[in-house]
């Protein structure tokens, strides 16, 4: 009796899973790595395998975030380079990647003694003092707010609206390419079982709309305030099962809270800022949107491999107890069951690493 049951306790010893479920996230994460994605704890991996929801920032997303002039329109007596020197100086101060395609434009230079007050108005643009005049650079929206009469822009392209002293000066259309793989990482994730992708954006409907499109995206959501976003992915995460889970996957400074917000937040490494990459739960350091459905199947492979090794080893385990009860087991056949066992779970987990 005393035989059979150090034979049980030698088979009882729970190595196996110890060691192999560990060092199985720890695979999961470290192939990750070997692909440029960078996961914060393996909660966030597991979290990845029950994302049915994908939502996309679009600048510096989905879209290179490599703005150009491609076009001024001038009005009331204007002339293209007055529209721009105005723009430029107004934006002189910003960082935004729009603004700054707007300085990098501009072929003069910028004098910071003829700029005064500057407004920034969150989502829709800037109001400066410029020349001792009043000066506004924004979207759409701003001039509604602001109560000045322009053009309807239904064009391609982003469109920033120029104003001086309240008369409208014309407008500047800066141009964003998709990226090359973004087409593809949508396939890649519909065919990976999430049922919805959305994109939320603050640039105008007509452009949001025409990328949706292009990239077959099933809800898209322009001219949003940071506040906008968090709204929409409480929403989304509202009407999903508990199990479900929601990922956001953004880049700039203004996405930092629905990072934060999301089930699983994921940020482009190499160009996003350093509020997102902190905030991420997820980092993309080759800011491909391809990345994304890379980490989902590395996430369900660790997945499938650490419950291969729980039912392995449980099984063989419960296998040789019961020989162990009825006397058929032996004192080597006990140290495989542990030992063995364990070296096994351990090689099947080293497998996650070439995912």
């Amino acid at each position: 009796c005393l035989y059979r049951a150090l034979i049980m306790l030698v088979f009882s010893c729970p190595c196996a899973l110890v060691i192999s479920i560990p060092l199985g996230y720890f695979g999961g994460i470290g192939g990750a790595s070997r692909r440029g994605i960078l996961v914060k704890g393996s909660n966030y991996l597991d979290a990845l395998t029950s994302v049915k929801t994908v939502v996309f920032d679009k600048t510096g997303t989905l879209t290179k975030g490599e703005f150009k002039v491609s076009e001024i329109v001038t009005k009331n007596g204007y002339d293209k380079s007055e529209v721009l020197k105005y723009a430029a100086h107004a934006e002189a101060n910003s960082n935004h990647p729009i603004a700054q395609s707007i300085i990098e434009a501009f072929s003069g230079e910028i004098s910071q003694d003829s700029i005064g007050d500057v407004n920034e108005i969150a989502g829709q643009g800037m109001e400066a003092e410029v020349e001792n005049k009043i000066v506004i650079v924004g979207n759409d929206k701003l001039l509604h707010n602001k109560n000045i009469k322009h053009d309807k822009c239904v064009i391609e392209g982003t469109v920033v609206h120029v104003t001086v002293d309240s008369k409208y000066a014309g407008y500047i259309v800066i141009s964003d390419m998709i990226k090359e793989d973004a087409m593809q990482a949508i396939k890649e994730l519909k065919k990976l079982g999430v049922k919805k992708i959305v994109m939320l954006t603050g640039d105008n409907a007509f452009v949001a709309k025409r990328i949706a499109s292009e990239l077959n995206i099933d809800e898209v959501y322009a001219e949003l305030l940071p506040e906008d976003k968090v709204n929409y992915i409480e929403k989304f995460i509202s009407e999903l099962s508990k199990k479900d889970k929601v990922a956001f996957v953004g880049d700039g400074i203004n996405d930092a809270p629905v990072l934060a917000r999301a089930d699983v937040g994921i940020a482009m490494g190499a160009l996003g800022s350093d509020a997102a990459v902190e905030t991420a739960d997820i980092v993309l350091m080759n800011d491909t949107p391809s990345s994304v459905p890379t980490s989902i199947r590395i996430a369900k492979k660790t997945r499938r491999i650490v419950w291969q090794n729980i039912l392995f080893a449980l099984g063989v385990k419960l296998l040789f107890i019961i020989f162990a009860g009825f006397g058929l087991a032996t004192m080597w056949e006990a140290v495989f069951g542990d030992m063995g066992v364990a070296l096994i779970a351990i090689l099947n987990a080293t497998r996650v690493l070439k995912s």
